[in-house]
């Protein structure tokens, strides 16, 4: 008789998966929600596939947090390149003035456009820490 294996077989690890992404794409949908419809939906779709691609990350490397952060990162600037343009340019003042006068807008923009991704990739790594946590704990015997 041989023992069970303790790795997953290929349809587990398709359904965890596939968890990972619902996850993620439902805490940014819902945690975008605040903002707008059409900002939760946005944030909702990029929280599914940031979920899908940590999950793989995670088997491939799970100790490389600067990877995952760069995944966040990256995810955030897809979609940043998806929103509408946030404030014209003014062309008849100089630079430097024009500069000043767009970037807070577009700051605040960017920020509230990443928080719910930010905020579904915490989720899921919080979820993930704490179920380890919560796995590793010693089990009290019950005496019948």
């Amino acid at each position: 008789m041989s023992a069970p294996s303790t790795t997953p077989s290929r349809a587990q690890l398709r359904l965890r998966s596939i968890a990972w992404a619902l996850a993620g794409g439902a805490s940014a949908l819902l945690l975008g929600l605040p903002l707008g419809l059409e900002a939760a939906l946005r944030a909702g779709g990029c929280g599914f596939f940031y979920g899908l691609l940590a999950f793989h990350l995670q088997r491939v490397d799970p100790d490389d947090s600067h990877l995952q952060a760069g995944l966040v990162g990256a995810v955030c600037g897809i979609h940043s390149l998806a929103l509408p343009p946030l404030s014209p340019w003014p062309v008849a003042i100089p630079w430097p003035s024009a500069l000043a006068q767009v970037a807070p807008a577009v700051m605040m923009e960017l920020v509230r456009a990443w928080l719910p991704l930010i905020g579904a990739a915490l989720v899921l790594h919080g979820s993930q820490a704490l179920s380890r946590v919560l796995a590793a704990r010693p089990q009290a015997v019950r005496r019948p």
